[in-house]
């Protein structure tokens, strides 16, 4: 039977349109799927990676912001020298107020406020009839006893010379005798009376006690004067102003720092561009329970005569340093529950809470008296939350500053180095 021709032979159905056997593109497919596959897994790997990665670090940043950035101060060593300045009453070195010391009119005054006196010099004159006619009486009283006195002294004794011829009795003799004895003591009485009257009217004439300036006159001629310092006013008013004292109430937590010989500068509203000097001349050595502060009396001088009386005055005094006391910024104090606190950074930068003492308040700072080391770095505004073994970050530029430093070589007398550093 012969062959079929080519034509007529049948068709493979199973062919592509693009002539490859279907083998082989069933092996080209699986090569892409393969090759996709790989992509998306290592797509995915990636991805999964780069997300953890992310994660993590910003979990380490997370940590890294959780840790507080704190500014550090050193504790400095000594107080500064303050200027404590307080209230002050200038008085007179003395001053008196002048009494009538008798009943009367004012006569005449011849001081007049401002006027300098001396001492023992007239201020004025009372007219005191009533005294004057005191003093006449009196005067006429001791006349009559002075005259009864001598008739019975010379009674005494003509009695005495008759009681020896025995003419009288010795009874009677006594009795003449101890007459003329009581009209003496009345003769006495009499004179004293006389002095007294005389003393008064001394005291008509009022002097000036000792030297100074008449600071008040409180009467005029005519006026009615009463005597004594209890009914009566005072008519004059007399201060020696060659040096003034000038007395201050110093707060009790001062009251350590002052000693005599403290100089201290007075300044005066009347005179802004002055400044007096003064020095510490005692104290009350007591506090006042009233306003806790001790009572202080300093002395200025007063040649030119611009201190007086009475001013008020702002005395500045000039504390000086204590060198075993550490000042502290008042921004690194923690208030806790139990006390005062300050925060520290420690080894490993952990932080350190520590108890302190404080002094004085300078306003900006605070001496502490115990409770810290020159050695501590002190945290500056510390957070509240902030606790004993927290984890902290130093500011880099305050690290720098706390470094220590390379010492420098200096040549003293004799030509050997000598180390030297900033502090």
């Amino acid at each position: 039977m012969p062959e079929p021709t080519e034509s007529q032979m049948p068709r493979d159905t199973t062919a592509d349109h693009d002539g490859k056997p279907p083998r082989k593109r069933h092996r080209l497919l699986a090569t892409l799927l393969i090759v996709v596959l790989t992509v998306a897994v290592g797509s995915g790997v990636l991805g999964i990676l780069s997300r953890r990665h992310s994660e993590a670090k910003l979990a380490t940043w997370t940590r890294a912001q959780a840790i507080p950035t704190v500014n550090i101060v050193a504790p400095a060593r000594g107080t500064k020298e303050q200027e404590l300045i307080l209230p002050g009453d200038i008085e007179a070195y003395y001053e008196a107020p002048i009494y009538a010391r008798v009943p009367g009119y004012l006569k005449m005054w011849y001081q007049d406020i401002g006027a300098h006196v001396k001492a023992g010099q007239e201020l004025a004159v009372i007219d005191t009839p009533d005294l004057d006619q005191q003093l006449e009486q009196a005067k006429n009283d001791l006349a009559s006893v002075k005259a009864n006195a001598e008739l019975a002294e010379l009674t005494a004794k003509r009695w005495k010379s008759l009681l020896s011829s025995q003419s009288v009795s010795q009874q009677t003799a006594d009795e003449k005798s101890g007459d003329a004895a009581a009209k003496k003591a009345l003769v006495a009485a009499s004179q004293a009376n006389v002095d007294r009257l005389q003393a008064l009217e001394n005291f008509k004439h009022l002097t000036a006690p000792f030297d100074g300036v008449v600071t008040a006159r409180e009467t005029d001629i005519g006026a009615l004067i009463n005597a004594g310092s209890g009914s009566g006013v005072e008519m004059f008013k007399v201060a020696d102003i060659h040096e003034m004292r000038v007395y201050v109430r110093v707060p009790q937590a001062y009251a350590g720092q002052l000693h005599p010989g403290l100089a201290a500068a007075l300044k005066l509203a009347q005179y802004p561009h002055d400044v007096f000097a003064a020095k510490l001349e005692t104290m009350s050595n007591a506090i006042s329970k009233e306003s806790r502060t001790v009572l202080v009396e300093l002395l200025a001088g007063n040649s030119d005569g611009k201190l007086w009386p009475g001013t008020f005055a702002e005395v500045h005094f000039k504390l000086p340093p204590d060198p075993d006391v550490y000042r502290l910024p008042t921004s690194a104090l923690l208030f806790r529950q139990h006390g005062l606190e300050v925060a520290t950074v420690g080894a490993g930068d952990k932080v350190t809470l520590k108890p302190i003492t404080a002094g004085r308040d300078l306003g900006t700072e605070i001496e502490v008296l115990s409770g810290i080391e020159p050695s501590d770095r002190v945290i500056d505004n510390p957070p509240d939350s902030l606790s004993t073994g927290d984890l902290v970050k130093v500011a880099p530029s305050v690290a720098a500053d706390m470094a220590p430093t390379v010492p420098e070589t200096a040549t003293v007398a004799g030509g050997k180095p000598a180390a030297g550093g900033s502090e």
